[in-house]
Parts: C-alpha cells; sequence; structure tokens
C-alpha cells in the first residue's frame, strides 16, 4: 500500500507473474448492457411512488413576474405544485465549486430548461399535463448566450452579484479565472523567426449518454431520505442532500444504480435536492424519469475559444507559446470553473517551452450549465496547441511527426515550469512513434488523401481518498465492498481480477459491492481516470491485509512462528510449503466457520497552493494519427485509418484497455465532425434529440481502426498501472484537422469540421489563390 503522506507509486508484483490481471477478461455484466437485460433506475419499480414534471418557459433568460398554478392543482391525480415561494426561505443554493444554483428557479430563469414548477402527480402522464397546465408569466431579458455578449461592457449579469458577494469577480460574468506562466512572455518584444496566431474555436456538445438519467426520492420513517440516483459521486450527493435540507448524513441513504453511461454528466447533484423535498413534504416516494430531451437541458461540455500565439525557431523549436482561453461555463458554476482550471493547466502540452503565459476564464452565459465531461477540459485546449504545431511545421516546411520529436518531452522533464512543475511519468516518445509506424506515416499518402498526427495529455486525479472491505469466505468465495460507480467501464472486471490473483480465488466466486452508501466504504468519486488507480489501490490493500491475517491465525492455529510463514498472491508459504491462501485459512477457523475481513484506503494528500490542489497521480498521454479522404467537391470527409497509442504503465485487462480507447476515440470524433449544441436567439436550444443531433455511429468509424498500447509498469496502480479512459480523446481533433488540412491545402479552425466548412475553407482558398 502507499505511503499515504507521499506521492502514489505502484503496488504490487508485476503483472506477469499473475495468472488473471494481464488477460482480456470479457467484462462483468456487459452482456447483459448491450443485449438490452441490464436494468437502470427507470426499470426498478417502487411501490407507491408518484411522479413528478416540471414546468419550464421556452426562452434562455427572463424575470419570473407570477405564477399561477390553480389550473395545474385543477388536474386529475394531482398531489402537489410547488415553485420557489413553497420552500423553505431564502431558496437554498448548492454546487461544487461555487454554491450558486439554487433548488428551483426563484426569481430569475437562467437557462433554457431551467425548472420554475415542480409538480407530483399520482402518474407520469397526469404530471406532464399538470405541469403543462399551469401557467407562468415572465419578461424575456436581454440574455447573453456567447461568449462576445457575455464579456461585453454592459453584458446582462448572468449571476446577481449577492449570489457571490465575497467576489471581486461579481459585478462581471466572468466567473473565475487563471493563469500560468513562466519564462518572460511579451508579446512585444519577442522575436522569433516564426510566429503563429490563430483563434480556434471548440463546440458544446452533450454527454448523450445510453440512459437519460432520473432520481427517486423516499422518506425514511426516522425522517431521514433515501434516494436512487444513477450519479457517479454517491457520497457527494449525500452530502449535498444533508446540506441543503440539513438531515445527518447518517439518515441520508444514496443508493446508485448502475448508470448507463455518464462520461462526467452523472457527477454533480442537479435536480436531487428537488426531488428529496417533494417526497419530504408529500411523505410520498417521488420519481423523476429524464426525457433524451430533458437531459440535454441539463449538463453539456465547455464550449471553448483559444486565441494562441506561437513562437518557433529556424530548427523548430517552441520558443514561445501563449494562450487567451476562455470556457463558456453556462448559467452556474457545477465543476466548470475546475475544468477551466484542469484544462488550462496543460494548455502548452507535452512539450518543452522556455517561455508560455495562459490566461484562461470561466464565463458565464445562459446557457444550459457545463460539467465534467471526457478529457475535463484538455481536448479543448489541446486543439489550438496540436493545430498551433502544425501551422508551424507547414510555415517551417517540416514534417507534422518531426515537429513533434523535436518538442516532446523526455521522460523526467519538465513540461510545466514555473512554481507548479509537472514533469514526463511516461516514455511519450514511444506512444507518439508507434501511431506514426501504425498509421504508415513513412507510406506515400494515396491520392485525395491526407494524414495527421496529434499528442494530446490530461492530469489525472490530483487528490483523493478511496476505502475498500474485502471479505474471504470459508468456502473459498470472496466479496468486494468498493464505492466505483460502473458506467460501463469495467470497474468490476478488475476488482475481481485483483481478487481471483491475491487472494487465489476463481473469477466466478468472487461478488463486488457497489452504489450504497449504507453499505459501502468511502470514495471520493468516479471521475478522472482515478478508480483503477485510487480504487485499485484500495483494494489490493484490503488483500494484503487478509492475507496478513491469514498467516497470523494461521500461525495461531497451527503452532507455527509467524517467521517461518510468509504470503505471496493466492498462497501462504509454511516450513513444508506453498498451500493455497484459501486452504490456509480454513485451516485457520477451524470448526468456527468464520471468515477475514480485510480494509484498505488510498489516499493522496493534496499540496497546499496548487492550482489543481496538488500534483496529479500520473499523466494521461496519448497520440492519435488519422488518414482522411475528402471529396473537394462537397467537403465531405471519410476516414480511412485511426490509430490510437496510449501510455498505460501496465494493462490490467488489455480488452478493456482497448474498448475504453475504442470508445473514447469514436467519442473525440463527435465534437471534431459533427456534434454541436445550436442555440436560437432567444436561448433556446434548437436541436434538442437524436433526430437534430448527430453523434457517431458505427457509419462514421474508420473503415481500419487500430489501438495500442506501451507498457513500462511504471504508473502508482496496481501492478504499475495508470487511468486510461479519457487519452484516446484529447486529441482527436487535432489529428482530424491536420489530416482534412494536409488533404485540401488550408485548415478549418472551427470545430466541428463539417463538410459544409470544408467545403467553404476550399472555396475560400480558390478564392484568394492568384489565377
Amino acid at each position: 500500500m502507499p505511503d499515504e503522506n507521499q506521492k502514489l507509486s505502484s503496488s504490487g508484483p508485476n503483472a506477469g507473474t499473475h495468472r488473471v490481471v494481464g488477460q482480456p477478461v470479457h467484462r462483468y455484466g456487459g452482456v447483459d448492457r448491450v443485449t438490452g437485460a441490464q436494468r437502470y433506475l427507470s426499470d426498478i419499480t417502487f411501490a407507491n411512488a408518484a411522479h413528478v414534471a416540471f414546468a419550464t418557459i421556452p426562452v434562455g433568460c427572463a424575470a419570473i413576474d407570477a405564477i399561477d398554478t390553480s389550473p395545474a392543482w385543477a388536474m386529475p391525480g394531482v398531489i402537489a405544485v410547488v415553485h420557489a415561494d413553497d420552500l423553505p426561505q431564502p431558496v437554498a443554493r448548492f454546487g461544487v465549486s461555487h454554491k450558486d444554483r439554487p433548488v428551483i428557479a426563484t426569481k430569475m430563469v437562467n437557462y433554457h430548461g431551467e425548472p420554475v414548477v415542480a409538480v407530483v402527480a399520482e402518474t407520469e402522464d397526469e404530471a406532464h399535463a399538470a405541469a403543462n397546465a399551469a401557467v407562468i408569466h415572465y419578461t424575456e431579458l436581454p440574455g447573453v448566450y456567447g461568449l462576445d455578449a457575455a464579456l461585453a461592457g454592459d453584458a446582462h449579469l448572468v449571476q446577481d452579484p449577492s449570489v457571490r458577494p465575497r467576489d471581486d469577480l461579481n459585478s462581471t460574468n466572468v466567473l473565475e479565472q487563471v493563469e500560468y506562466a513562466w519564462g518572460d512572455v511579451d508579446s512585444d518584444g519577442i522575436s522569433s523567426p516564426t510566429i503563429i496566431e490563430d483563434t480556434y474555436t471548440f463546440p458544446m456538445v452533450t454527454h448523450f449518454p445510453i440512459e437519460p438519467g432520473g432520481i427517486v426520492a423516499a422518506p425514511t420513517d426516522d425522517g431521514g431520505i433515501e434516494i436512487y440516483s444513477p450519479v457517479q459521486h454517491p457520497y457527494l450527493l449525500q452530502r449535498t442532500i444533508a446540506d441543503v435540507w440539513s438531515i445527518p448524513l447518517s439518515r441520508v441513504r444514496v443508493i446508485a444504480p448502475d448508470p448507463g453511461g455518464g462520461f462526467g454528466g452523472k457527477q454533480t447533484p442537479r435536480y436531487e435536492p428537488l426531488i428529496a423535498f417533494l417526497a419530504l413534504k408529500t411523505g410520498r416516494t417521488c420519481r423523476l424519469v429524464l426525457s433524451l430531451e430533458e437531459a440535454f437541458q441539463l449538463m453539456r461540455r465547455s464550449g471553448c475559444r483559444i486565441h494562441a500565439r506561437t513562437g518557433f525557431s529556424e530548427s523548430g523549436e517552441l520558443a514561445f507559446h501563449e494562450m487567451q482561453v476562455d470556457f463558456v461555463v453556462g448559467a452556474y458554476a457545477d465543476v466548470a470553473p475546475r475544468v477551466m482550471t484542469k484544462g488550462s493547466y496543460v494548455g502548452a502540452g507535452p512539450y518543452r517551452i522556455p517561455r508560455v503565459s495562459i490566461n484562461a476564464r470561466a464565463v458565464l452565459t445562459n446557457t444550459v450549465p457545463s460539467c465534467a465531461f471526457r478529457g475535463f477540459g484538455a481536448p479543448q485546449v489541446g486543439w489550438a496547441t496540436e493545430s498551433q504545431l502544425d501551422a508551424g511545421a507547414r510555415a517551417l516546411g517540416l514534417d507534422s511527426l518531426e515537429i513533434r520529436r523535436r518538442n516532446l518531452v523526455e521522460h523526467d522533464e519538465a513540461f510545466i515550469r514555473g512554481d507548479y512543475e509537472a514533469r514526463s511519468d511516461g516514455r511519450w516518445h514511444e506512444s507518439l512513434e508507434k501511431a506514426a509506424e501504425l498509421i504508415g506515416w513513412h507510406e506515400p499518402t494515396p491520392s485525395g488523401r491526407g494524414r495527421g498526427i496529434a499528442v494530446g495529455i490530461k492530469p489525472g486525479a490530483t487528490t483523493g481518498l478511496s476505502q475498500s472491505l474485502v471479505r474471504l469466505l470459508y468456502d473459498g468465495s470472496a466479496m468486494a465492498y468498493a464505492g466505483t460507480s460502473d458506467m460501463g467501464q469495467g470497474a468490476r472486471t478488475l476488482w475481481k481480477q485483483i481478487l481471483a490473483d491475491e487472494l487465489g480465488v476463481d473469477l466466478d466466486l468472487i461478488t463486488i459491492i457497489s452504489g450504497d452508501t449504507n453499505s459501502v466504504p468511502f470514495d471520493l468519486q468516479t471521475s478522472a481516470s482515478r478508480s483503477t488507480v485510487f480504487m485499485g489501490n484500495a483494494v489490493l490493500a484490503a488483500c494484503e491485509d487478509i492475507r496478513d491475517r491469514v498467516l497470523k491465525l494461521y500461525a495461531e492455529a497451527t503452532g507455527t512462528a509467524q517467521s517461518e510463514l510468509a504470503h505471496s498472491p493466492g498462497q501462504l508459504v509454511t516450513p513444508s510449503g506453498a498451500i493455497a491462501l484459501v486452504e490456509a485459512a480454513q485451516t485457520a477457523l477451524g470448526g468456527l466457520r468464520g471468515e477475514f475481513v480485510g480494509q484498505g484506503t488510498c489516499r493522496l494528500w493534496g499540496e497546499k497552493g496548487h492550482p489543481l490542489g496538488g500534483d496529479a497521480a500520473f499523466y494521461e498521454f496519448n497520440a492519435t494519427a488519422i488518414e482522411v479522404e475528402v471529396d473537394h467537391a462537397t467537403g465531405e470527409i471519410l476516414l480511412t485509418k485511426h490509430v490510437t497509442v496510449g501510455d498505460v504503465g501496465t494493462e490490467i485487462n488489455p480488452l478493456q484497455v482497448v474498448s475504453q480507447d475504442e470508445g473514447a476515440a469514436i467519442m473525440g470524433l463527435g465534437h471534431s465532425l459533427m456534434e454541436q449544441m445550436l442555440f436560437d436567439d432567444n436561448g433556446q436550444i434548437v436541436n434538442l434529440g437524436a433526430i437534430d443531433y448527430r453523434i457517431p455511429t458505427f457509419n462514421d468509424v474508420a473503415l481500419d481502426m487500430q489501438t495500442a498500447s506501451i507498457e513500462n509498469n511504471d504508473g502508482p496502480g496496481p501492478y504499475g498501472c495508470k487511468g486510461i479512459s479519457e487519452g484516446a480523446l484529447l486529441c482527436t481533433a487535432g489529428a482530424v484537422g491536420a489530416a482534412v488540412a494536409d488533404a485540401v491545402g488550408t485548415p478549418v479552425r472551427e470545430l466541428p469540421i463539417t463538410a459544409e466548412r470544408v467545403w467553404r475553407t476550399i472555396r475560400d482558398a480558390n478564392r484568394d489563390s492568384p489565377v
């Protein structure tokens, strides 16, 4: 187990010595998910449950003048109709970084879809009918729906200054800002042979999980509440409910059924405090199941605009890099300030740059609040930085691979300097070279096609606490209690593999318990690609604790000196030879037929003053290479090859590494080629739902798609692993953009790179070319 006071280091022997760890074990529960047998929250029946629906208004910014609920009360089946005046005053606000989100809209509506009235009725149809009957009188206000409008001197303020009374920025729409700098970057004084300056945009996109989500709240006899919600952070939800409604934590139980995908969108509480209030008010179990359209109005990725200026030496070395990065936060903070801080922290990429200046702002707008999304700000800034490198390469007559070779840091070399230095924790050149090899970088490019290569980096978790309990039962079966939410990423499968090897138990005799704050020890969160490292170390430590306990009791039961015994994965070594750990446990327990219980904790302390709260436990690094074919007449893009190579430390389950990389890579194609939330002049989302909002399908995947991993057993997790679930989308946009530019001769600076944008780029380039 790592020293809790130090940075995490790898635990356990090399995976190569194991029989299950390192093997391509099929995902636990995977068949249920792909066949539709998986039971989500909406599939669970609750006795005597009432149903909840919301009334909203069709604009993104308005003052609420009056609410007439009498038509709603007159509808059949209605149990309760609630708006802000019916809640304890002042209406509670909550949030992770800022307590700015009201339980329900108070005097203002700040984004399209914000609930104004909540209706509880006997059936779902009755609840929706009554919600539609409520009359909301409002005055539309000149909301701010884009960065320019939000940053204007006379801009409408999305949040009243009283919401952030001690904030120096509360008279603006800038929620937070941060600066990273080292060296001396003076825009007026720096002289480099080649300077590239441009502006890039990254779209607002929705998470689009297979399960939109929902909440069930049930009051308990002791004045407490039970919340059922497919959340990624059950303990955060528990704490939020306790804080908002002044209920002891011991009386707030959160049960988290396996989410149908999350990608960051199910991390933080949103409607749960309101549904809890309705349950407490009515004394009934209250149920809300979201439609896909409602999920669009609940969460999204931060859009971003990046202005970058980059200098290069004659030989292609980076001389300086400066960026102004503006994230489109939306109406409430959620974790968006953290997205800005963590994403812009790696704004200079994994490169050797002597002078850097990065200024970033989290900007409030009257749009759906943004939140965590796979990549957590790194894809946005990486899109700009990687595009700048390619522009520099074109200007210098260099190959895109070569310019990265010259600037990518070596192992243990600093790529972030200044007060909070960060160093490479991998041999990242190996990923870059492997990607180039697999794409056939040095082979001739077929006519009409183009190739691009890019790299991406993201800090993993910087602080955290994960705890686990493991039980080794008398019959040789085992159970692990681990708080990680399994959204389909396969966490339970990894815990099974660790238990199988460390305790010598067959995979099919292992049960994993999760998703209940009443029975599972604390886990900070399921995010930041942290679970295999943090919870994996906790599970591993619990197994080691069991082996220690078996050794001690075996010594007592057999009269053997402890000094004559030793344990290793799956076995106890005695003076007579090695025996299976299960056999040793049975001997130690004798006729008592009891069990052994092990406890494990993994903690990473933060660093006071560090912008991220502390240095990252690891960095996700990925190299991606893409080949495209572009129809110059229409701008249509066909992906012909797609290669992604991750720095993984150790593969605990190679099959799951491939599935994570493929999933992330395909998701990255969304914001690169097609996905974008669109708003009208009133702040309404105009492409709500699956018909008008395109996500990648198998028809959009490259004809030849390959993933590969670089294993150096150098991570801080069990057996030297690192987190890997986000890496393959970090630089998808950069690689796609470079490939398109290579094919058509002109870069596109705005995502998504749609056929229309490519066609316009080609047209404009031809128009500007000399005859």
